[in-house]
């Protein structure tokens, strides 16, 4: 189980024991936090899976594909720290990640 802090649209922080080899999105939706849609399920189709990363931890997500930046730029809400959660994958190089689930376009 690796530590991720989530950060709710209206500012409140909780931290999950997110499962390793499942996706964040998967962890965050598994953990009930219910503004975090996810209509595709994970499939790289929509961006309600959309969240903002803590920027210390760039380096060691996967490269963004170009589905998942075509998908962002559709977001009202995406900025340079701008990831679908669904293209990320826990790990235990991740513990004491932030990430902000992203306003709702």
């Amino acid at each position: 189980m690796t530590q991720i802090t989530v950060v709710t649209r209206d500012g409140t922080e909780r931290i999950i024991a997110a499962v390793d080899g499942q996706t964040l999105m998967e962890s965050i939706r598994d953990n009930g936090f219910d503004e975090l849609l996810a209509l595709c399920g994970g499939c790289c189709s929509c961006a309600t899976c959309h969240v903002h990363v803590d920027p210390a931890f760039a380096g060691s997500l996967p490269t963004m594909s170009r589905d998942e930046d075509d998908l962002l730029d559709s977001s009202g809400d995406r900025d340079e720290n701008s990831r679908l959660s669904c293209q990320i994958t826990v790990e235990p190089a991740l513990e004491g990640l932030t990430v902000r689930i992203a306003e709702e376009d």
